[in-house]
This record gives structure tokens, sequence and C-alpha cells, in this order.
């Protein structure tokens, strides 16, 4: 599971690493770094513009509302997707067809159960500390009562590496940048690029302790992800 994430990059540093140059159209409050990313918050990704083809930056609510759902109750539970189903379960198998998205991020967060009251919150990035896409889906959803659309996504998760392993059993895809453009295309369904739906290397990687404050969704600031003594 993947139920938390952050972001130190600005709106500038998004648009020159996914190679999106839309940023300007939307307002900064939702590009601003955010070091404590939660379910249903709006959120910055990147897909691919339906009439040009060239990448475009949109903000999605974290949690996938499948197009056919009833109501958006479903948000709750498809925060994440894993790998090994996207292509079966009912609430990604289309969008994984032609709906796949690239979600910018520059850590994540995963809390190691220590006993059964005790969890210890780890923050989790590249060793260079670059900025990096998690893999996900998204999905427009119109909800029949207000006839409101609402594009949400979901974030696609794996098994995990050497590193996460004693961490948590699971860990959210990390794409590699030479692989975006592949994610992103267009693809017959014969030809999906789920094999990129794997663990990314361990020793690119890194992990430390933080504060349990990160637990609360109400925080959010750089000292979040300080190494915790």
């Amino acid at each position: 599971m993947c139920g938390r994430y952050g972001r130190r990059a600005d709106k500038q540093r998004i648009a020159e690493w996914f190679d999106t140059h839309n940023t300007d159209v939307f307002d900064d409050s939702y590009l601003e770094p955010s070091y404590n990313v939660a379910p249903q918050s709006l959120q910055p990704v990147i897909r691919l513009d339906s009439e040009t083809g060239e990448r475009e930056l949109a903000i999605m609510r974290w949690g996938l509302i499948p197009f056919w759902a009833k109501d958006a109750k479903i948000a709750y539970s498809t925060i994440n997707a894993k790998a090994e189903t996207v292509t079966t379960s009912p609430a990604y198998r289309e969008a994984v067809k032609r709906r796949r998205c690239l979600v910018p991020a520059d850590f994540f967060l995963e809390w190691q159960k220590i006993d059964a009251k005790t969890k210890q919150p780890y923050a989790i990035a590249l060793r260079d500390d670059s900025l990096f896409a998690l893999g996900g889906l998204w999905d427009t959803w119109k909800d029949k009562v207000s006839g409101q659309t609402i594009d949400t996504y979901t974030v696609i998760t794996t098994d995990p590496n050497e590193l996460m392993e004693p961490l948590h059993n699971r860990m959210p895809v990390i794409l590699h940048r030479r692989d975006y453009e592949r994610w992103l295309a267009p693809a017959e369904a014969s030809n999906l690029p789920v094999d990129l739906l794997r663990p990314f290397p361990a020793e690119k990687m890194k992990a430390w302790k933080v504060s349990p404050a990160v637990g609360n969704v109400r925080n959010n600031s750089p000292e979040l992800i300080a190494p915790a003594s």
C-alpha cells in the first residue's frame, strides 16, 4: 500500500522534469510543494493530451472513481491498484488500456509495524534525491445528480524490493525516466507496458525514520521528513 507521499518540487521543476509546459493554467496552490499528500486531495498528475498527444499536467483527486461507478464512495478503496491485477480488476482494466499517468513525487511514506500498538514512519526516496514518477492510472467520473465531472487517479503498487521488505509487503511502482514515454503512449491491449510494473532497484533508494507527526494529514511542513533520532 502507498497511502501517503510528498513532493518538494515546485511547478517549474515539474514542468522541466516531465517536459510539460501547461502549468501556468492552474492556480499555484495546486502545484506548491506538499510534504504530506493524502488520499482525496487534489494533486498534479501527468497524462497525454487527448487531442495533441503531448504531455499535459492535470489536477486530479487521489482515489480513482471508475467511469461506471454509481457513486464516489469507491474512491476510499481505490487509492492503490495492484500491479498483478490491473488488467483484470473491473476498477482498473479499462483505465490501464488508455488512461495511464505519471504521479510526481520526491518521496513516499510507509509505517513499519514495531508491535501491536506501535508503528514507526519512514520516508523513502531516491538516493540522489531526484524527483521521480509513481506509475498511475486515471479516470473521469460524472456525478449523475450534480452533473459534475471529476478526474481521479490511483497509484499502482508492486512487490517490495530489498529496502522495502522490512518495512512493508508492498511498495509503489516507481518508473524509470527512460520509460515515461512508453508508459504514457497508446498501446494495443495485447501490448500493454505492464512489464514496467516491477520493484525499483533497492540500491538506488534510501529510507529513514521520520516523526510520527506525519500521521496527521493536517501537518504539512519540511520538518515532517527530517531524520528522526
